[in-house]
């Protein structure tokens, strides 16, 4: 394969700045649900308060990031083969839906168990549905199964970027740092 220089076409820094304030905000959100302890604990509400940061923020992000991407556009695909160019938008895909789907599931499972998201620090409370509690269990089932579905989607993510760097030595991750 080619060897790409670091001045070829790379994404905006608009672009990139909302791909890695998304990442670190996902990560977060990962790290939040994983280390927020029992029910009742002081360290549960507040690693409850940092998912539903973590989530919204996401959300807003993830619109923001859609619409500099179509007003944007976004660099040429890096010359690949055909079963390559179609894995990655399948992946790209995926995570652009993960990045508006989860926090939606996140709030609407909050919403059905009778309750707003409390943004805590500024009184923002998020009410899109009343509560219904057949639907929050199926609700929340999907968010967890697509939280844990994603762990795989965003390594496989990585591990591409990684592996177009070491392995095809294109300039595909060097684009979007």
């Amino acid at each position: 394969m080619a060897t790409y220089p670091a001045s070829a076409e790379r994404y905006s820094k608009p672009a990139i700045f909302f791909h890695w304030v998304i990442f670190l905000l996902v990560a977060l959100a990962y790290l939040a649900i994983e280390v927020r302890g029992p029910k009742g604990t002081d360290s549960r509400v507040f690693w409850n308060n940092v998912h539903y940061w973590a989530g919204t923020l996401v959300l807003v992000l993830a619109v923001l990031r859609l619409l500099w991407r179509m007003w944007q556009g976004s660099p040429q695909d890096i010359d690949s083969n055909r079963v390559l160019t179609f894995l990655s938008r399948l992946a790209h895909l995926a995570l652009y839906m993960f990045i508006f789907v989860q926090p939606l599931l996140g709030i609407l499972t909050i919403n059905t168990g009778g309750k707003p998201v409390t943004l805590a620090g500024i009184d923002l409370q998020i009410m899109l549905v009343g509560a219904d509690p057949l639907a929050r269990k199926v609700i929340k089932d999907a968010h967890v199964l697509i939280g844990n579905a994603f762990y795989w989607i965003i390594g496989i993510h990585a591990l591409a970027a990684i592996g177009h760097h070491l392995v095809f030595r294109d300039n595909t991750l060097r684009r979007m740092i």
